[in-house]
């Protein structure tokens, strides 16, 4: 008998300030089968989870929805739980990062590292928005790589070639709050001395607690020097204050992971669970993250050093999982493919999902695609052509002409102890997380189990004379065929294993394998899963897509807004969304089979897009070629007869030859903003 394990397993936590999407899925799908096959071997293990519920962008998310930040993230939290459930995704605890017994443990930590000397302070500048009148985290400033070049990057680390900096560093920065010019202000600032933990974190690593892949960027980092981890924000910020700093707030990624032990903490007040057995001590209980592999840095060098200087154990081991691709390319609104669970619910049953993911996941950090045509193909064929066909095959013969009841012994025992005598290796495969590999021979027993039905023939036999006992022995057979195979996919299919259970009357469990059912009375047959059609797949890309207009022209710049003006009016708060800038027209020409519309190529800055605009009647393209206009911005793009507007040049006039697009020439700059 094996030893059973006591085992805690966390995922990542999802930020409260937005749907959960097909892409956070591959994390939590992952974990949750893992989670579920430890407890199938019988060991004790525990999933939890929760809201990552603190940061800027929610306190300005509450503030431009009109809310507070507590109820934004009760009303996310709400939604991911649902989300989470239908999934069938089973925490032990999903709870949230604001949350007093996360305050409790963050201050604590904090002051034991301060007490032990791991914590500095120091003066340093920061980019503060002027306008805004407050210091800028580091992804709501934007601006040019200072490594590469590349525009429009986030002002920590650029997406193009994956280096790291400070927000002073970027080039030509901009508030994503208010798009004014960040200044530079000096502030006091906490912060945890990574580099007092270099050796214990070198020895960490290369023990086996990353992958390999993750272990060889780490080395990058430790060759670069390790860095002080700047722990502290200044308000304000929707956050946890820091003990004794008044005005100053833990960093979300300070207390983030803390929320693991918080999450973890409310389940043991709860259940009776002793947390310091898994929080202090890594002599009998084992601690896994799953992550994604964007995150590696938080979760392997300042997480398992944080809980070291603070006297807790570090983890048994972090795994990180790689992207999802759909058809081969990022997620996309306009293609339909950046898909919302919740989107995917409504249309496709949760299994379907959980099934092709497992059959693409690794140990790896590889990147992993859904292909929509593969998906419903795989599906079809595997699980209904194949696993559940068995049973349907079978039990029709057992449920009608058999009383329900399986014969007293299998007839070809050999196959059946081939089958079981595989749950060593698909065991080994689950544990490795080597989901592809275990789907992959789960699939090829299957095979053997319809090869077997094919050649005996129940549908003949039954057809023949004192043929009855050898059909009911055959169906038997593959009755316990279909058992077994449930069982190695119960995991993953957990609610089509339920209705398994009812079936066959029996709980499937890796250890009673061993014993076939004979003897034994089973229940009507039911679908246990139905194909996917083409239509499914449709209507979710379908509902997933954001439209573009199909106009030929913009809406008129000029006239009336509606019958009645009252009824269009807007509040403040919309029209302050209006991101209005100083354009300059670069190209203007004539678009072929449009009498009223002119094509022009617009520079906002460093930026150039593409505008149809309703002016033909008052303008000549050579007119406009190097004056300055004023446009529309952050106006979705809208697809037209002729091509992509990408934009809206604001015009005004009567109308017909009396329409007024320019701007006054007065020291106005590409890409200003008009206030």
């Amino acid at each position: 008998m094996t030893t059973k394990r006591k085992i805690l397993v966390t995922s990542a936590l999802p930020y409260a300030n937005g749907s959960i999407h097909l892409g956070h899925l591959v994390e939590y799908i992952q974990t949750d089968i893992w989670a579920r096959f430890q407890q199938l071997q019988g060991h004790s293990c525990y999933y939890v989870c929760a809201d990552d519920a603190h940061g800027t962008p929610i306190m300005l998310r509450a503030r431009q929805d009109g809310i507070e930040p507590e109820q934004l993230i009760a009303a996310m939290q709400k939604e991911h739980e649902a989300d989470f459930a239908d999934f069938l995704v089973d925490f032990d605890n999903y709870y949230s990062t604001h949350s007093e017994e996360n305050r409790e443990l963050a201050s604590e930590i904090y002051l034991k590292l301060r007490e032990d000397g791991h914590i500095a302070t120091r003066t340093i500048s920061q980019s503060y928005d002027p306008e805004a009148e407050m210091f800028l985290p580091d992804r709501f400033i934007k601006g040019t790589c200072p490594k590469c070049g590349a525009e429009d990057q986030y002002g920590d680390n650029c997406e193009v070639c994956g280096a790291t900096y400070a927000p002073t560093e970027l080039i030509n920065p901009v508030s994503a709050i208010s798009g004014a010019t960040p200044i530079e202000k000096d502030s006091e600032q906490y912060f945890f001395k990574l580099s007092d933990f270099a050796d214990m974190l070198q020895q960490w690593m290369r023990a086996g607690h990353v992958q390999p892949e993750i272990a060889n960027k780490l080395d990058e980092w430790f060759e670069e020097g390790l860095q002080d981890w700047d722990i502290s924000r200044n308000a304000p910020y929707w956050g946890f204050e820091i003990p004794g700093a008044p005005g100053k707030f833990f960093y979300v990624w300070m207390d983030a992971p803390i929320g693991y032990m918080a999450s973890f903490k409310n389940l043991c007040d709860r259940e009776g669970i002793s947390f310091d057995d898994y929080w202090h001590s890594e002599a009998n209980t084992e601690l896994y993250h799953f992550i994604g592999k964007d995150i590696a840095r938080f979760h392997t060098l300042f997480w398992p050093a944080v809980l070291h200087g603070a006297g807790f154990r570090k983890p048994t081991a972090v795994y990180c999982h790689g992207f999802l691709t759909v058809n081969g390319q990022k997620m996309s609104k306009s293609r339909g493919t950046f898909i919302k669970a919740r989107t995917y619910l409504d249309n496709l049953k949760p299994e379907y999902l959980r099934y092709y993911y497992a059959a693409k996941l690794s140990s790896g950090v590889d990147d992993i695609d859904l292909n929509l045509e593969d998906f419903m193909q795989r599906v079809n064929s595997d699980l209904v052509g194949k696993v559940v066909n068995i049973a349907s095959r079978c039990a029709g013969f057992i449920n009608k002409r058999f009383d329900n009841r399986l014969s007293a012994e299998l007839p070809d025992a050999a196959l059946y102890n081939e089958l079981v005598n595989a749950g060593e290796s698909i065991a080994a495969e689950y544990e490795n997380r080597e989901y592809g590999k275990a789907v992959r021979e789960i699939m090829a027993l299957a095979d053997k189990a319809n090869v077997y039905i094919d050649n005996n023939k129940p549908w003949v036999l039954i057809k023949q004379e004192g043929k009855e006992a050898e059909v009911q022995a055959i169906c038997t057979q593959g009755i316990n065929l279909f058992r077994v195979l449930m069982t190695y996919l119960k995991p993953i299919l957990p609610q089509t294993a339920l209705k398994s259970e009812a079936f066959l009357n029996n709980e499937l469990q890796w250890h009673t394998l061993s014993e076939p059912l004979v003897a034994h009375s089973i229940n009507k047959f039911k679908p246990l899963m139905i194909r996917i059609d083409k239509e499914q797949i449709e209507a979710m890309v379908e509902q997933s897509t954001e439209h573009l207009e199909q106009n030929e022209e913009p809406a008129p710049a000029s006239g009336p807004l509606a019958d009645d003006p009252i009824a269009s009016q807007i509040q403040f708060d919309e029209f302050a969304k209006t991101d209005l800038r100083v354009a300059k027209i670069i190209k203007a020409e004539h678009v072929d089979g449009a009498d009223k519309l002119l094509q022009l190529t617009l520079d906002i800055g460093g930026e150039t897009r593409m505008v149809f605009a309703g002016i033909k009647s008052a303008y000549e393209p050579e007119m406009l070629e190097g004056r300055l206009t004023v446009m529309v911005a952050n106006l979705a793009p809208r697809k037209m007869k002729f091509g992509v507007s990408e934009g809206m040049v604001l015009a005004a006039g009567p109308g017909g030859r009396d329409l007024f697009i320019l701007s006054p020439d007065d020291g106005a700059q590409p890409g200003m903003r008009i206030k």
